[in-house]
């Protein structure tokens, strides 16, 4: 079992998000759903591409996710990029800079491989029209990235 598990709070949606996140990242499972006093499912334990989390339905709270704490997922293609972002967007809203927010409210980026290293060329000029680039966008396009380094 690993160390550190984040945990996610839920209205009463833990079991529905956990499906949906497990349906998009590949080698990921819903791994148990716990009762609660009621017999509805209270606690459910997940894994997204082999890192385990952990949802409760804790019913409506003062608080809920922000864009502190956001979820990165590491896309080797744009391929990648593409199919991610229009399944978390679905029911969800898009952000700046590769964030996003699920229909859940819980923020994710979807980050080309690329990007940092591009973002860190060692001529500050081109990392900077990277940078400028990147700030112009939605979900990351690396080919418009490539583009601006080369200019």
């Amino acid at each position: 079992m690993q160390k550190i598990t984040t945990f996610l709070w839920f209205d009463h949606q833990a079991e529905e998000a956990a499906a949906f996140y497990t349906s998009i990242l590949p080698g990921s499972r819903v791994v148990e759903v716990q009762p609660g006093p009621d017999g509805k499912p209270m606690m459910v334990t997940f894994e997204l591409a082999g890192q385990r989390y952990l949802a409760l339905n804790g019913g409506p709270a003062e608080f809920g996710f922000s864009d502190a704490i956001s979820l990165l997922v590491d896309c080797e293609t744009q391929e990648e990029v593409d199919t991610y972002w229009a399944r978390l967007t679905d029911g969800g809203e898009e952000g700046q800079c590769g964030w996003l927010k699920d229909r859940y409210g819980l923020s994710w980026q979807i980050v080309p491989r690329e990007l940092p290293q591009l973002l860190s060329h060692p001529d500050p000029a081109v990392a900077g029209k990277v940078a400028q680039a990147m700030r112009s966008m939605r979900k990351i396009d690396v080919r418009v990235l490539r583009e601006a380094a080369a200019s």
